[in-house]
């Protein structure tokens, strides 16, 4: 069976699996958002950072890519995706209905924010969003350079997300690090 999956974060330029076919797609009612807090990838428990997920929304939509993964792997990449995101249960494994840009619509593996787990982190106001993100680093690296690989993915993708532009610009304007 075919396995299609939905980018919109740390997908985009880091899949982990096998991809056959990359294309421009969108998500209606959801809000990509930097909402879940990270205490191994991207921060600590101690000094937590952030991470994004897709925060549902009506009347909204995530830009992003649908990844369809290479014939034969799907039993893999469906259990190595579930392994590097519910990593702590934040995530919820969703198959949702995709728009891909050339006008067909693939049912895509997506993972939501739980806003009933402890790490959801509402939405915080953007000025936050950069405190924390400057600040916090995990067994990925800083936070900071999550946001930065997202954004410049987002851009050369051709991908608008005026939050994400506005958080990298007002990010590299610090002096946190």
């Amino acid at each position: 069976m075919t396995l299609w999956v939905f980018a919109y974060g740390s997908l985009l330029w880091d899949p982990g699996f096998a991809v056959a076919e990359r294309a421009p797609a969108c998500l209606p009612g959801w809000r990509r958002s930097f909402c879940i807090w990270s205490v191994v990838y991207r921060g600590t428990p101690a000094a937590p950072g952030l991470v994004l997920a897709l925060d549902a929304d009506a009347g909204v939509l995530c830009d992003g890519l649908a990844l369809r993964a290479e014939p034969g792997t799907e039993a893999a990449t469906r259990a190595y995706l579930q392994d590097r995101e519910q990593i702590s249960s934040a995530y919820l494994e969703r198959e949702l209905p995709v728009d891909l840009a050339d006008g067909r619509q693939v049912t895509a593996l997506t993972y939501v924010i739980d806003r009933g787990h402890d790490q959801y982190a509402g939405r915080l106001a953007l000025t936050e969003q950069v405190r924390i993100i400057a600040q916090a680093a995990g067994d990925r690296g800083p936070n900071r350079d999550y946001l930065w690989n997202t954004a410049a993915h987002l851009t050369e993708l051709g991908i608008s997300d005026p939050d994400m532009v506005l958080l990298a610009d007002q990010l590299r304007g610090t002096a946190a690090f």
